[in-house]
């Protein structure tokens, strides 16, 4: 099935959405239009020149980025600059380049769950609190004969998940009963006469955040003119976020032993340790990807013995030490895991759905530090 890049999109923010992202964070499209087909898109972590190039060497349509190429106000748009020229090789190969930042970090599962994944942290929860949403519940009137292609259209989209679980859902049967008028197109019955449908009464939960989504797929999907269907708010739920992570390790180890089981789960050489002692065991380990060096005192609060994060700075290392918390940065190109992670649940949902695109991982390391 041929894709458009708003097709794409919409399917991307129902699953990490526009509305986790930081307050101030510029996420979405940066760059180009997404009003077309796409055959190709490409996931990076960064819009460098070398990507563009490698971008317009492999006929890539759409670029997602992790982090947002255009972070503050651009004052001159001349080609002598070479951010900007690289702008305008984008523009004028048609490449559009979407972004989602801080979105990324606070999704579940998202990048600071991987890190937990790769580090063999168990009972994570997140480490900040950023976002909460109440919980609806839509209940649904619709003939048996749609009622299957409901559930699953709306499951696929998020809706019915909860605590662990998806595609919750609860049906009954009844029967609906209307009288068309003159003026309508009914999917059953005759105008001007009473009509009796056997139907389903379909209940499902879902957070507020994707309510325009679940209006949109009833819209699509339903095949009644006019879907009859209720929207309620629940007292008992909330769908909740945070940045960062924080988990335990299956036993624990010393720190040198931590330093280096870090060093080898992110393939790096060298790592920055901040400690106030070497000699202390490490159990429970709070890890946030990028520049994360504010949320140390919630590692604190939430009982961490070392806390993992990048872009540590001078004088908060000295007030990371007076705090007793042990803290390695391992620099903020660790979120480049988010490439292959994120093209192979792309291949996922284009099983899922049929698309005709591919997806690539951009090959081009963006880091720019060198360990000599």
């Amino acid at each position: 099935m041929m894709l458009t890049g708003e097709e794409f999109i919409q399917y991307f923010e129902s699953v990490v959405p526009k509305e986790l992202a930081e307050d101030g964070d510029p996420v979405g499209l940066h760059i180009g239009t997404l009003n077309k087909p796409i055959k190709r898109v490409m996931m990076t972590l960064d819009v460098r020149p070398a990507v563009v190039r490698e971008a317009i060497e492999k006929n890539v349509d759409l670029i997602i980025a992790k982090h947002p190429p255009i972070f503050r106000p651009i004052k001159r748009l001349t080609t002598d600059d070479f951010q900007t020229q690289m702008f305008a090789d984008l523009l004028s190969h048609n490449i559009a380049v979407y972004a989602a930042h801080t979105n990324m970090d606070i999704v579940n599962p998202g990048l600071n769950d991987w890190f937990c994944d790769l580090l063999g942290l168990h009972d994570t929860e997140f480490l900040s609190l950023t976002h909460r949403f109440p919980y609806k519940k839509l209940v649904l009137f619709t003939p048996t004969s749609h009622a299957g292609i409901m559930r699953e259209m709306l499951g696929k989209a998020g809706v019915g998940e909860y605590g662990g679980y998806d595609f919750a859902s609860f049906s009954s049967s009844g029967v609906g009963r209307f009288r068309p008028s003159d003026m309508s197109a009914p999917f059953t019955g005759e105008k001007e006469k009473i009509a009796q449908v056997e139907e389903q009464r379909q209940e499902f939960i879902f957070p507020e955040r994707q309510l325009n989504i679940v209006k949109d797929i009833i819209q699509k999907y339903h095949p009644y003119e006019v879907p009859a269907y209720d929207i309620f708010n629940l007292e008992n739920m909330t769908d909740d976020y945070g940045l960062g992570r924080i988990g335990k390790l299956a036993q624990p180890m010393s720190l040198d032993d931590t330093v280096t089981h870090v060093k080898q789960v992110f393939g790096l050489n060298a790592v920055t340790l901040v400690t106030d002692t070497h000699e202390k065991m490490i159990e429970t380990i709070a890890i946030c990807g990028g520049s994360g060096e504010k949320f140390y005192k919630d590692a604190l609060k939430k009982g961490a013995d070392l806390y993992i994060t990048g872009d540590v700075y001078f004088h908060t290392a000295h007030d990371m030490i007076e705090e007793g918390l042990s803290v390695i940065d391992p620099g903020h190109y660790i979120e480049s895991i988010c490439k292959e992670k994120y093209v192979e649940m792309f291949n996922e949902w284009k099983d899922s759905q049929g698309w005709d695109v591919d997806f690539i991982v951009s090959q081009v390391s963006t880091n720019p530090f060198e360990i000599i």
